[in-house]
């Protein structure tokens, strides 16, 4: 399947980054893995990178918490394999319903919570949303690439 025309743009723009960060290697030997926004994770990686080769800054958030796990299994002196400790799982300190990317872009606060296929934004969710634009932020919601193309290029930051 051949990429959208935003997902296109923002290729061509990251071998123009890298002609530009690295004059002195012969054109032909930039190589570089096209952009792809074919799942969640890949959507979040291409809108982080438009946002950042752009002159933005954009990051990831992650709000899952981590798992501890303590357990060892050893064998007794009859042979018996035995297991002993715990798994515990620490939740995150986070903000709860915090967005997946987190962009400063033209000196504004821009939050994006990245959506895909049947997923929905959860309570906690748009709780957190209200407070960012109560506190004159931008939040959006992005389902494909070219949506969040599409924003980029009709918005004035001004």
């Amino acid at each position: 399947m051949k990429p959208s025309q935003s997902l296109q743009t923002l290729n061509a723009m990251i071998r123009a980054d890298l002609i530009r960060r690295y004059p002195d290697l012969p054109q032909e030997y930039i190589t570089f893995t096209p952009m792809k926004a074919n799942s969640a994770n890949e959507l979040t990686k291409a809108v982080i990178k438009f946002i950042r080769i752009s002159g933005g800054q954009a990051e990831r958030i992650s709000v899952t918490g981590r798992t501890i796990n303590t357990r060892k299994t050893y064998t007794d002196i009859l042979g018996h394999r035995k297991t002993i400790g715990s798994v515990k799982y620490i939740p995150s300190a986070m903000t709860k319903g915090s967005a997946d990317i987190s962009a400063t872009i033209q000196g504004k606060s821009i939050k994006i919570e990245i959506k895909w296929g049947k997923d929905r934004q959860s309570p906690a969710q748009a709780k957190y949303q209200a407070e960012i634009e109560k506190a004159g932020g931008i939040y959006l919601i992005i389902h494909t690439f070219d949506e969040f193309y599409e924003w980029y290029t009709a918005i004035d930051f001004k």
